[in-house]
This record gives structure tokens, sequence and C-alpha cells, in this order.
């Protein structure tokens, strides 16, 4: 084998295993979220008097919080609020994206106008000071949380949406569809949306990471999951007070949202590079 075919492959083999491994961190994520039973036995807001901040080991791998309780236990439990709360933000940022993006391709003129100034005017303004605004409006909690960073990424989702439907306008099939004498809605619904809805993949991966970034960022202010909850973002802000002394009750939940996220963006560059093809 020469020098010239070897290297392709091996550039082949080391994406092959990276995806495999980035969708393994996220399955361990997801089943994390759903069945954490799985994983541990402890109750993840339960009280040990006589454990509190004590190292990894055996009996407790992330070691214990300042009230026993054990940090591998609420880092698990803790991904329920993490990554279901970004699956929520995403699939508002979607529809509300899809709504907006799709009125606007669709009837162009003043409708496309006014739609893209208001997206223009949202995302002018920095998503994450957004969110943590539409928060407070909202109130404190992960729900409202999520919603926040739905709203905010909405706009990212309608600019891409808009584009894809002024694309399946001049398509044949929609041209048939008009011809054949049915409703702008009926032809708007049923082919025009669904097939726009395909390329939005990978900025859907990308935007479920940032998601994650964003829905710990606002519980490590305090706005997102309350106490005794556990949420990734949570953990970092409990543990922060003892950085100096117990820092694993930082790195090893900060260590879980990196992963998560590169993973996710990992697995978004690989689906943008597949539709290139």
């Amino acid at each position: 084998m020469t020098a010239t075919t070897q290297k392709p492959t091996l550039l082949w083999s080391f994406r092959h295993w990276s995806v495999l491994l980035a969708g393994a961190v996220l399955a361990v994520a997801v089943l994390w979220a759903l069945v954490p039973g799985w994983f541990t036995h402890a109750n993840p807001t339960a009280i040990g008097a006589t454990d509190k901040l004590l190292p990894p080991s055996g009996a407790h791998w992330f070691g214990t919080d300042r009230l026993g309780r054990d940090q591998f236990t609420r880092v698990v439990y803790g991904a329920r609020a993490s990554l279901l709360g970004s699956v929520v933000a995403v699939l508002i940022g979607v529809a509300v994206g899809s709504v907006f993006g799709a009125l606007a391709g669709w009837f162009g003129r003043w409708t496309d106008a006014v739609v893209m100034r208001l997206i223009d005017v949202v995302l002018s303004i920095p998503g994450f000071l957004l969110a943590i605004t539409i928060v407070v409006v909202l109130g404190y909690g992960i729900l409202q949380a999520a919603v926040a960073v739905g709203i905010t990424s909405a706009a990212a989702f309608a600019r891409l949406i808009r584009s894809e439907v002024l694309r399946a306008k001049t398509s044949q099939y929609v041209e048939a569809a008009v011809a054949s004498g049915a409703r702008s809605s009926t032809v708007l619904l049923r082919h025009v949306v669904p097939n726009s809805l395909g390329p939005t993949l990978s900025l859907v991966t990308i935007q479920f990471g940032i998601a994650i970034i964003w829905i710990a960022s606002l519980s490590f202010l305090g706005l997102g999951a309350q106490p005794p909850s556990p949420e990734w973002g949570r953990l970092v802000a409990d543990g922060r007070n003892f950085m100096a002394s117990k820092p694993y009750l930082v790195i090893y939940p900060a260590l879980i949202v990196a992963a998560v996220v590169l993973a996710s963006n990992h697995l978004a560059r690989h689906f943008a590079e597949r539709q290139k093809r």
C-alpha cells in the first residue's frame, strides 16, 4: 500500500471512530437522563450527615458534596434536567423558527420584510442576555430556562428555513402541486416545510450543544434548576466555594458538560459534511 492511499484510509478511520465515540458519549448521557436507575441506586437528594465532602472512592466515584450527597448520583440524575431541558429548547426553536421562516419565505413581500426585520432585531441582541431577560420575566426554573433558550434560538432556525423554503418554491413538485389547484396552506405544510427541515439537522445538533451550555449557565446563576434538584450547572455552582480544597465537586460535572457538548458539535460537523457530498 502506497503512502497516498494509506493517508486517506487513516483519515477515514479516525473520523469513523471519532463519530462512534461521540455517539457513544451522547448515548450514555441520554441513558442517564431516561433510566438513571440503571447506573446508580442512591437517592440524589438524600443527605448523609456522616458522609460530607468525602473524596472520590469506590463507594462514591465522584465524592460527596457538603451535605453528604453522592456526587456521581447527582451527576447522573442531573442529566435529566440538562438534556431534557435542551431538547425542549431545541424543539421550541425549531417549531417557532419553522413557522416564521416558512411564512417569510412562502408569502414574501411585506410578510418577508416584517419577519426578517424582527429576526434581525433578535439576532442583534446577545443571545444569552436575551435568555436571561426572558427567564426573569417567566420566572426561575428549568422549564422556564428551556423556553427562554428555545425562543432565543428560533431566529437562527427561521433564517435557515426561509432560505430552504425559497429554494423549494421553485422546485418542480411544488409547481405541480400549485398547478393542480392545491391551496397554499396545503402545499406549504405537505410539501415545502417537510422538505425544508432536512438541512436543519446539523443546526439542530449544534443548537442542542449550545442549549446544554446555556441551560447549565442559567442554573449556575440560580435562574434554572432550583435546589435540591440536581442539574449539571447547578452542581458546578454548588461546588465552586470548595474549588480550592475539593476541586472534584466542580471538575466532574464540568467535564461531563464539556464531553457532551463536544460530542454534539462533532456529530453536527459530521452531518454537515455528509450533506455537502
